[in-house]
């Protein structure tokens, strides 16, 4: 793998402004790296299919999925002051909002400039400061003065995205990736670059890459993918939330550079387990770092995959992301690359027979 080149397009799909429904930018970015591994086509939910060059038909179909949509925010109206109210997309806590930059779409297409806000400590009662913060509490600051300046200067106007406004980088001392978005958009990378990996190679089985909308409202775009595609197996490629941080050291399951995580269960999808120790045996035979982990709570796109058709094997390939669904993530480069080995030798050894074995 070059890492060089593999760094420069996590920098631009992870940069790229792509709240749920609005995934425009993030899918130009993703066909202009997938470029030349197959058949790129889209579907209206802005879900991207990579075909592999390769396919011959009349073999298992395999499906590579991630999503390219991020946690964000969407203008739901606009203050007197010019402020402007937002709701949620996707999982947020709320005192981790506040005092951010964001971008802020508005009439013309372009992104503009805000600060998310709430109000300053300075005006707040002793009751308010003791209550959590509640959604209705923050805002979004463009600048404007007045709710006809933000719609006639700022051209705002209600039901546009908003999101993070932050810059990838890489510390190469330590192997750190920092950056918004990496759920899920290391996944949408580590498709192309595991398609990159087997460009040419003769395989056992057909392969469609799925870069899938709105997967944080509901995994809404991976409903529509497994329909089209109709996989006979699958890996689902994620951003996982690394706990390394916040729970007992014994109950670590998703650490930074300790490779990617492979979950047994989460809310919505206990993990074919045969096609679970396929993977994590094969790991441990070629010596690539995994943790595999046992999530009560959380799911994947993998929710709607595995009960598609008549049933579809689904393991979930994670690469820890610490803060995962704030502004910022940290994620180890490491982890990622391992997380592409990974599928890449499963794809190498899946046949008609081991799956079915599944």
């Amino acid at each position: 793998m070059n890492k060089k080149e593999n760094l420069q397009m996590i920098a631009d799909i992870s940069n790229a402004n792509g709240a749920p429904g609005f995934e425009d930018d993030v899918v130009k970015e993703i066909r202009k790296y997938a470029e030349g591994l197959g058949e790129l086509s889209e579907d209206s939910l802005r879900n991207i299919y990579i075909n592999r060059k390769e396919n011959k038909g009349g073999r298992p179909m395999v499906q590579l999925d991630a999503h390219s949509d991020e946690v964000a925010f969407m203008v739901q109206a606009i203050r007197p002051d010019g402020n402007l109210r937002i709701i949620p997309l996707g999982g947020w806590v709320t005192s981790n909002i506040p005092a951010h930059k964001v971008w802020v779409r508005n009439a013309k297409g372009e992104y503009i400039p805000g600060i998310t806000a709430s109000k300053p400590p300075h005006y707040m009662t002793e009751a308010e400061r003791k209550k959590p913060l509640e959604f209705s509490d923050i805002t979004v600051d463009v600048g404007a003065t007045s709710k006809e300046e933000a719609e006639k200067e700022f051209d705002i106007r209600i039901g546009e995205p908003v999101v993070p406004d932050v810059s990838f980088s890489y510390d190469e001392k330590h192997d750190l990736m920092v950056g918004k978005s990496f759920d899920c958009r290391l996944g949408c990378a580590s498709i192309i670059s595991t398609m990159k990996e087997l460009s040419g190679e003769e395989l056992s089985v057909d392969i469609t890459g799925a870069c899938c909308s709105q997967e944080e409202v509901g995994t809404r775009g991976s409903q529509l993918t497994c329909r089209k595609i109709k996989p006979d197996i699958a890996i689902v490629f994620e951003g996982c939330p690394a706990d390394d941080t916040c729970v007992e050291p014994y109950m670590v399951q998703t650490a930074l550079k300790k490779g990617p995580m492979l979950r047994h269960i989460d809310a919505k999808m206990i993990t074919n387990p045969r096609y679970q120790r396929f993977a994590l045996d094969l790991a441990k035979e070629l010596s690539i770092p995994v943790q595999d982990a046992v999530r009560s709570g959380g799911s994947t796109n993998g929710a709607n995959i595995h009960l598609s058709g008549e049933g579809v094997p689904t393991i979930v390939i994670g690469v820890p992301v610490r803060y995962a669904h704030t502004h910022y993530g940290i994620s180890s480069y490491a982890d990622y690359e391992n997380g592409v080995k990974l599928a890449v030798e499963i794809l190498r050894r899946l046949s008609a027979d081991i799956i079915s074995g599944f």
